[in-house]
């Protein structure tokens, strides 16, 4: 499958890079690991994400940083990035550290600064507000 950003996703992809990533980077000193860009609507739909996804847009990510627990991250993403459309700490354990990621999204016309947890229950995914360590 193609997935190849056009050029209004690009955009986005810039100003996600320039407005949250890399003032994460900056901030931890390491680089930060893309495991989800922009994804085609068609990619989108094999992974199982919502039709509705900020990253069909280019305007999400789901990150990492070796050595940094994600719960941190998210807590310094939401603390110290004056602007952001939603951050999502996605299946994370408490007490395991490197468990699942976090998702952020930057839209400059909506940046409403959601903040969520993202679990399972009964097989299912959940959403619960704030980040829940």
């Amino acid at each position: 499958m193609d997935n190849t950003p056009p050029p209004e996703a690009i955009e986005c992809l810039r100003a996600l890079c320039d407005n949250v990533l890399q003032p994460v980077r900056d901030h931890f000193g390491k680089p930060v690991r893309v495991n989800s860009g922009y994804r085609h609507p068609d990619v989108n739909a094999k992974v199982g994400g919502s039709k509705t996804s900020d990253h069909c847009k280019g305007m999400a990510a789901d990150i990492e940083i070796a050595g940094v627990p994600n719960h941190e991250l998210a807590q310094w993403i939401a603390d110290n990035v004056g602007e952001y459309r939603q951050i999502i700490l996605e299946f994370y354990t408490r007490g395991q550290p490197d468990s699942g990621w976090v998702h952020v999204s930057y839209n400059p016309a909506d940046n409403k600064k959601q903040l969520l947890t993202a679990t399972k229950v009964d097989g299912k995914t959940t959403y619960l507000n704030g980040l829940l360590a």
